[in-house]
């Protein structure tokens, strides 16, 4: 793989999963088969996993972490930003809705390429409960 590559791979990561206002997906189902190929279609797969709790909207979070080309956890998640309110019962439920949602995604279906492209990148994915009312 070239270096260029990788950068370039790696800058989109970044902006797309950094500039997530709110995680959410529609096109993509929660564990599909179908080949992750694009930074879209990896943020799709997990969002699509991820169900926030009521009574945490507008809670947030954002994971550090990668991934290996056959799209399994490298490590530990880490926290690098969060806004979770005052109630610790409903962050702790905000969190693990998160974590839960990892889980249940992981390993994603990468594509040759994609894997090649992704792997040890490190991405920071930020989820975000919707506000009630707000579309």
């Amino acid at each position: 793989m070239k270096p260029r590559f990788a950068i370039v791979a790696a800058a989109l990561a970044a902006a797309l999963f950094a500039g997530s206002q709110e995680a959410r997906s529609q096109v993509r189902s929660c564990r599909s088969p179908d080949p992750v190929d694009t930074i879209k279609e990896m943020s799709d797969a997990i969002y699509a996993c991820w169900k926030p709790p009521p009574g945490t909207a507008g809670m947030s979070l954002t994971l550090r972490f990668s991934l290996r080309r056959d799209g399994t956890l490298i490590g530990k998640p880490r926290a690098t930003y969060s806004d979770l309110g005052t109630d610790a019962q409903f962050s702790r439920a905000f969190v693990a809705s998160i974590l839960r949602a990892l889980d249940e995604a992981l390993p994603l279906p990468f594509s040759d390429s994609m894997g090649e492209a992704i792997a040890g990148r490190m991405l920071a994915p930020r989820f975000t409960a919707a506000l009630e009312g707000a579309s």
